[in-house]
């Protein structure tokens, strides 16, 4: 039963945190959102998954879209000071 708790309070964030990414208009504002929303996607994937590596499965999808949102932030701050 608190796994099903665990698991429903990481879904409702990562779909807050995606609805407010998706409204948000500016790109420096929805970074912290999106990485809400990875951390939760994140823990559910551990939450989901029963089998051991699923940590491992977890902590590379996180690494992997921090990278990326690490990237559009810096690609956009360039854009950004060239204007």
């Amino acid at each position: 039963m608190a796994e099903l708790i665990a698991l429903y309070v990481c879904g409702a964030i990562a779909l807050l945190a995606a609805v407010r990414t998706i409204i948000e208009p500016d790109t420096y504002r929805k970074l912290p959102y999106l990485n809400v929303m990875n951390f939760a996607i994140a823990g559910l994937i551990v939450l989901i998954l029963s089998h051991p590596l699923s940590i491992l499965a977890a902590a590379a999808y996180f690494v992997g879209s921090t990278l990326e949102a690490n990237a559009i932030a810096s690609a956009r701050a360039e854009v950004m000071q060239h204007d």
